[in-house]
């Protein structure tokens, strides 16, 4: 019976880092086979190591148990010399095991000379999940172990292995250190090919949308974007109670003043990442939350430009970070979220598990509830419990038809989620947590790539995709469009809403970000 049910069940699709695997081991075979003699033993085979076991070794690591430690966070007028040095040099220690003995070859991961690094082996590997992204860059090192004896011409050919790696590695390396700008708009000069061909496109969008019975909002500031991501899953945009807006641009984190709407700053991380997969703000302070492709969670002090600490843990893509007072929790593809508690050395202080990738993570505005999302169509409720371990259990799983990640929580009532449901969905849903059913469901017939409320005017906008690309104004509780934007040409990926609550800043996929004002607030006369 089991046979019969595993021969009619329907097809897994394969994940990210199976393909890599895959990938990897197709490589190492075909160039151990055409070296190795007639008649010697079995070196290597790709199927010998399947990714199952590729896969717990990573899961299972001692690092997992047992919390890593790494200095506790500090402001900047306390920090000596001494301090600014580990800052900058981020000493977090982590111990992971040899995963692959063979042939006297083992793939060794350690946190900075031999280590597992994305971006070095640049492969068109789509995310194999329900929703689209771009592609993804991985590499792995293979290192020649200390304690495998070398038997008959095997170290020889696995130095001619690890050879013909590097040479394929080495054609990449012209990519990694790319960093994305971020460029204001200027209306009169500017010499960016879209803005001449958005002129035709406004007044199509203009025209199409003459009918419309609802306000139409114009951008008040324009930027320009080289190296933003277009990947569904990622979360590189944040709006602070300061007034700066953080996006991440490839391996560089750009902010940019919401007030002076005129300076940029920008924080390189090219050294020690591919790119930047998340970013988020503290509240009320100036210390920003870098996730990125190599799974390393950072703080950074945005005035000095310090790396305050690195908090490791993770070993792939951090895609979502939410903050909770001092408590971070960080998801990653693997489907492990981490809280770390900034103040102490100690960080990982508990542990939630997924079956797939974490693409949407998002503390409640009194913080008692944290609200995932997960790549396998999940929505999960969790209570607050920065010490729970990998075992616990959900306050409530709601599934979905699409992937989860867009959502947000209700400002105003406090058991109200919003959801924006992905390409074979299109709706947008407004969840009841208590009973875990939709409120209302109103049909975008678009994919909703992200959502934010505004509690000024009690709306939602959703970022749209394809065959829209706009940000849509639904008004609560009907839920009917009350207003819109159209001056992106791609999909809009991320919304971020200002700490007055009167403006929001959109990034689309086609390297266009707009600053509009959604709501007026009355003369004082």
């Amino acid at each position: 019976m089991e046979w019969k049910l595993e021969r009619t069940a329907r097809r897994r699709v394969r994940s990210e880092e199976e393909m890599l695997w895959e990938n990897v081991m197709r490589v190492l075979a075909k160039d151990l086979r055409q070296k190795r003699n007639q008649g010697s033993p079995k070196m290597f085979d790709s199927a010998a190591t399947p990714y199952s076991t590729f896969k717990s070794n990573f899961t299972k690591r001692p690092s997992a148990e047992v919390p890593v430690t790494s200095t506790p966070i500090t402001t900047r007028w306390q920090q000596n010399q001494a301090g600014d040095w580990a800052a900058h040099s981020c000493g977090d220690s982590l111990s992971i095991p040899h995963l692959l003995e063979s042939a006297g070859t083992v793939l060794q991961i350690t946190p900075e000379k031999d280590t597992l690094i994305p971006g070095s082996y640049k492969e068109l590997l789509k995310t194999p999940v329900k929703e689209s992204s771009e592609t993804n860059n991985f590499a792995l090192h293979f290192h020649e172990a200390s304690h495998a004896p070398d038997r008959s011409g095997k170290g020889n050919t696995a130095s001619k292995g690890q050879k013909c790696l590097n040479q394929l590695f080495s054609t990449q390396k012209a990519f990694q250190q790319i960093n994305g700008t971020m460029r204001l708009c200027d209306k009169s000069r500017c010499v960016w090919k879209g803005c001449k061909d958005g002129v035709s496109d406004e007044s199509f969008h203009l025209k199409r949308f003459s009918d419309m019975n609802y306000p139409i909002h114009r951008p008040e500031v324009k930027i320009h974007l080289s190296g933003l991501r277009n990947d569904y899953y990622l979360n590189t945009l944040d709006w602070s109670f300061q007034n700066l807006v953080a996006i991440a641009l490839e391996s560089s984190v750009n902010i940019w003043n919401g007030e002076s709407q005129n300076d940029i700053e920008n924080i390189d991380l090219s050294l020690t990442c591919n790119y930047i997969s998340s970013v988020s703000w503290m509240k009320e302070e100036m210390c920003l939350a870098v996730g990125t492709s190599e799974g390393e969670v950072q703080l950074w002090d945005v005035v000095t430009k310090k790396c305050l600490r690195n908090m490791l843990g993770h070993v792939s893509v951090v895609g979502a970070l939410s903050w909770n007072h001092c408590i971070l929790s960080s998801g990653s593809r693997l489907g492990h979220v981490y809280h770390h508690d900034v103040r102490v050395a100690r960080h990982h202080v508990g542990t939630l598990c997924h079956k797939q990738a974490v693409s949407a993570l998002k503390w409640s505005p009194d913080g008692r509830l944290l609200s995932s999302g997960c790549s396998d169509g999940l929505l999960t409720i969790w209570p607050h419990d920065p010490g729970a371990k990998a075992q616990g259990q959900p306050l409530k799983v709601i599934p979905q038809s699409t992937a989860v990640k867009a959502l947000d929580w209700c400002p105003w009532q406090s058991m109200v989620l919003a959801i924006g449901g992905g390409m074979k969905d299109g709706c947008l849903h407004i969840l009841d947590i208590n009973t875990g059913k939709s409120i209302q469901t109103p049909s975008t017939n678009s994919q909703i790539c992200s959502l934010i409320w505004l509690p000024r005017t009690k709306e939602i906008a959703t970022g749209q995709g394809t065959p829209t690309n706009d940000v849509t104004l639904w008004a609560c509780p009907t839920l009917s469009r009350s207003g819109g934007f159209f001056g992106h040409r791609g999909r809009v990926l991320h919304l971020a809403l200002s700490p007055d609550q009167t403006r929001v800043f959109s990034a689309a996929a086609d390297g266009t970000a707009s600053v509009w004002k959604y709501y007026q607030p009355p003369s004082s006369s």
